[in-house]
């Protein structure tokens, strides 16, 4: 744990060090999709520990955290899904040529703790276990919900799952559903199980029907300290993160 621990703050020194003036002291806005909450709560204290720099974040789902921008919501560090960093560089709200893929988690089945493990391993056996559960649960405006959606109807099941589909408006809850004892199954990031008490990991959708969320930061056109921001992003980069990326059910970004 030392090691790592000295390796990440390596890793954020060369950062400041290849930043010019990001060695002043800020305080770095981020504005983050739930998805990467268990790993930014770990890495952003390491960052600050490691230089002078301090993280506020706000943590929400994806749409609306887009919808709060696009209202005028100011932010040093934007962390949502590539396609709503596309729109907002297209908007003029990130700056030119910082946005990169910082991490990516695919959808996990999550059941009460104890639970019996339903089979998942295979389309026909996912199939079933939709089928034959009693209620299930995704997010209604997050990404993995969007793919479950997609998914679902792709099965020709919307229709008969609909009157017992819980549709998730709470971040980062979806999980908690089945704690809660409002859904049988819940589809989310295995980022987003891990840390819900009372949950399981059932397994992960099948390959063949698996959909990765991709995680994508990039720099406010506004940033107070445009080099803090980018210093910020290129540490949830570096490989000293990545111990912390599997730790919370991620990957690396890269598609």
């Amino acid at each position: 744990m030392r090691r790592r621990a000295s390796a990440a703050a390596a890793a954020i020194g060369l950062a400041l060090l290849t930043q010019g003036g990001a060695a002043d002291a800020a305080e770095i806005k981020v504005v983050a999709s739930v998805g990467v909450k268990a790993v930014l709560e770990e890495l952003a204290p390491q960052f600050e520990r490691a230089g002078e720099h301090k993280v506020k974040i706000t943590f929400g789902t994806a749409v609306p955290l887009k919808r709060q921008i696009d209202a005028g919501e100011s932010f040093d560090v934007v962390i949502l899904t590539p396609a709503l960093v596309e729109d907002l560089a297209k908007g003029g709200k990130i700056a030119p040529g910082t946005a990169s893929n910082v991490a990516k988690a695919g959808i996990g089945v999550a059941i009460r703790a104890g639970a019996p493990k339903p089979d998942i391993g295979t389309p026909d056996a996912f199939k079933r276990a939709l089928v034959n559960a009693k209620s299930i649960a995704y997010s209604k405006e997050g990404q993995s919900g969007t793919a479950m959606a997609r998914l679902i109807e792709r099965l020709g099941l919307a229709e008969e799952l609909k009157a017992r589909t819980v549709l998730e408006t709470r971040s980062g809850k979806v999980a908690a559903n089945v704690v809660e004892g409002k859904a049988e199954l819940a589809f989310t990031l295995l980022s987003e199980i891990l840390p819900i008490a009372g949950a399981e990991v059932a397994g992960m959708l099948p390959a063949e029907l698996q959909s990765y969320v991709v995680f994508t930061a990039g720099v406010g056109a506004g940033a107070a300290n445009p080099q803090a921001a980018k210093a910020f992003i290129d540490f949830l980069k570096a490989p000293a993160a990545l111990p912390v990326l599997k730790a919370k059910g991620m990957e690396p970004g890269t598609p």
